[in-house]
């Protein structure tokens, strides 16, 4: 990293001036040299090209890009790297950054709303060309001036409100349809749904989706075998316990995200071959437990790679009308979801 106009080992950078001054031209010409614009002749982009390479001359690309209006800079703002659909959401997007030359900037809300307000105010302030985030707040409204702006603004995981913005997001409802499609295929019929706060909006699909399933297999849903709450492993705990020890338990488990089923596993110690179990978000090491996780598997490279593209089709059309990208998801099948109603 370079500091105060220096090499960060103690040498000043030589300045455009003085590679004018080496190659014995104008600073004009260097100037055109760099920024790669014609009319400049064979012969003095030779002498250009060599005084830099004599005096190891690195252009200021903040500035270079800053003058055509753009800082190669992409926010992007998440919730948990922890968790790890946003871990490879993140390393997607700097896969990208790194073939594109462009620099990524990452913040974490840690499902804080004014964190999340906070966070992309500052890094907006840096002038990024585009923000890709994972919303939590109940709107995005803040981000207004930036967006009319001309910023680029793509959503995933859920869609912005306040502003118009693209998004990228799982086919939810279609995920919940194989699941519950799967485990009544298994025989079962008393299925429980773990999920999410249900003010969260993928929560909110995912247990509208779950009813609309069940309802469609002409089961009744047992209000009691619905637990919707913060998947933490005390309250996961008390849940797999009013679910399961009970006199007409639950056959089988829907966990609806990622953390929940983490949580799931833990407290299925010891019985994990007793009660099938779904998971809508797959977990890395999945095909490792035993019995194996069967789970509705949603591809953060996909999601990643499809904002970008709306990331990149935006940034010459700053203000043509928002799209949303429903990205499909697929039921992977290892052995817990196949485990027959015990009576």
């Amino acid at each position: 990293m370079s500091i105060n106009g220096t090499n960060g080992i103690g040498q000043r950078r030589p300045t455009m001036k003085e590679v004018a001054a080496r190659a014995g031209v104008a600073l004009k010409t260097v100037s055109r040299v760099v920024n790669e614009e014609p009319n400049v002749s064979p012969e003095l982009t030779a002498k250009v090209q060599a005084a830099i390479k004599e005096l190891n001359y690195t252009p200021n690309e903040s500035a270079r890009m800053l003058r055509r209006g753009k800082t190669g800079t992409i926010a992007v703002v998440i919730r948990d790297i922890g968790d790890p659909f946003f871990a490879s959401l993140g390393r997607a997007v700097e896969l990208w950054a790194r073939s594109s030359g462009s620099v990524v900037m990452i913040g974490l809300t840690d499902e804080d709303p004014e964190r999340e307000k906070d966070v992309c105010l500052e890094f907006v302030a840096r002038r990024p060309d585009a923000l890709i985030m994972a919303p939590i707040g109940e709107t995005q409204d803040y981000l207004a001036p930036h967006v009319d702006a001309g910023m680029a603004v793509v959503t995933i995981d859920r869609p912005a409100h306040g502003i118009e913005a693209d998004a990228v997001l799982a086919d939810n409802a279609g995920g919940i349809d194989q699941a519950i499609d799967h485990l009544v295929r298994q025989g079962h019929r008393r299925i429980a749904y773990l999920g999410d706060d249900e003010r969260i909006f993928t929560a909110r699909e995912r247990v509208v989706a779950y009813r609309a399933a069940m309802a469609r297999h002409r089961i009744d849903v047992d209000e009691d075998l619905v637990h919707l709450s913060e998947p933490t492993t005390e309250g996961i705990g008390i849940t797999l316990s009013a679910v399961l020890d009970r006199a007409e338990p639950a056959t089988a488990l829907l966990s609806a995200n990622n953390m929940t089923t983490a949580e799931v596993l833990r407290g299925l110690a010891g019985r994990r071959d007793q009660v099938a179990l779904v998971s809508f978000d797959d977990l890395a090491l999945g095909d490792l437990l035993s019995p194996g996780l069967t789970a509705v598997a949603q591809s953060a490279d996909v999601m990643a790679r499809t904002a970008i593209q709306l990331m990149t089709e935006r940034l010459p059309e700053p203000h043509r009308p928002s799209r949303t990208v429903r990205v499909p998801v697929k039921l992977t099948i290892r052995g817990s979801g196949e485990i027959p109603p015990a009576y």
